[in-house]
């Protein structure tokens, strides 16, 4: 037998007046029985609008997959360019202030950043500037997911209530740290990602095929082009060294955001598969490359589904389905 909604007679005659001196309970419910009053006797109309998301959703990730695979560098440089403009669009017409604000500091610092590593000649200490400020971004953004991730646990297992306090300011508290963490360390790896390419053919010591246009010395990182001052971890101070399996050696930061940061996993100059196991032995630094990939997923749910879910909507609407 299906399920009655069963509505108190003061929610079927309301007035605007009524509706500002309800209680946010009150109006929630009387919104939610207009709600089964508009769409009463749609259930076909219904099964049509959902065999539409479902057909669209997976034509379209079948398109993205393909596109992806055969024009790899067109799809990195579309997602980047609605990774950034999607969200804002959205919070614009919502009025969002509070994503509004970060989104303009963030393209703010990243512009300057980006207008120095597109500098001709490059200056010698912007790679380690931009490979520094992207770390940056990307440790933040590790942190306030993981932060989030305790804070909503926390919830689930009723902490709360020790501190007398309702679950939905913790639930939103923590997801609103998971949403930041996750946003802007997806739009931070993928403008990082194009960046380094363009720095490290800048410097020469690095192409994307074929030979390199300089020849690298034993004390230069290919990374940055400056010099190694201090071979020995056990005499530095400032910042270590690695190195890796082909032998070559890069400053510390520089390899690090070459690997993590730009998801690179080959030398900068020979080219060489890197060991990410071997290089990053202590414990506590193997999630940040798991972390890396599971940033990969949210760009699907960022860029392309509010796209896809637009696309729907036009369908239903020249249908004529509500």
């Amino acid at each position: 037998m299906a399920r009655q909604h069963v509505f108190p007679e003061i929610f079927t005659n309301k007035t605007e007046l009524d509706l500002e001196s309800m209680s946010p309970e009150e109006k929630a419910r009387y919104l939610h029985h207009q709600m089964h009053e508009k769409h009463k006797g749609h259930e076909s109309m219904h099964a049509w609008m959902i065999l539409i998301l479902l057909i669209t959703i997976i034509v379209s990730q079948i398109l993205l997959v393909e596109w992806k695979k055969r024009f790899n560098r067109s799809y990195e440089r579309v997602s980047l360019i609605g990774m950034w403009t999607v969200p804002i669009i959205i919070s614009v017409n919502h009025y969002w202030t509070r994503f509004i604000v970060t989104w303009l500091i963030f393209t703010a610092l990243t512009g300057i950043v980006i207008s120095r590593a597109l500098q001709k000649p490059i200056a010698p200490m912007t790679p380690r500037l931009v490979y520094k400020w992207f770390y940056l971004i990307y440790m933040i953004s590790y942190g306030l997911g993981v932060i989030g991730y305790v804070v909503v646990l926390l919830t689930l297992l009723g902490v709360n209530l020790m501190f007398r306090s309702l679950p939905q300011p913790w639930m939103d508290f923590g997801l609103m740290c998971i949403f930041y963490g996750l946003y802007y360390g997806v739009l931070g790896r993928d403008i990082s990602g194009i960046i380094t390419d363009l720095m490290a053919v800048k410097i020469g010591y690095y192409t994307q095929s074929g030979i390199p246009n300089r020849l690298l010395e034993p004390n230069i990182c290919a990374v940055c082009g400056n010099i190694i001052l201090v071979q020995d971890n056990a005499n530095a101070i400032v910042e270590k060294t690695y190195n890796l399996t082909c032998g070559h050696t890069f400053h510390e930061f520089c390899i690090r955001g070459w690997c993590i940061v730009g998801k690179k996993q080959t030398c900068p100059y020979c080219k060489e598969k890197v060991d990410l196991k071997r290089m990053f032995r202590n414990p506590w630094e193997k999630p940040h490359v798991f972390y890396g990939s599971l940033l990969d997923f949210i760009r699907y749910l960022v860029a392309w589904q509010p796209v896809i879910f637009s696309g729907v909507q036009f369908i239903n609407y020249l249908l004529g389905l509500e």
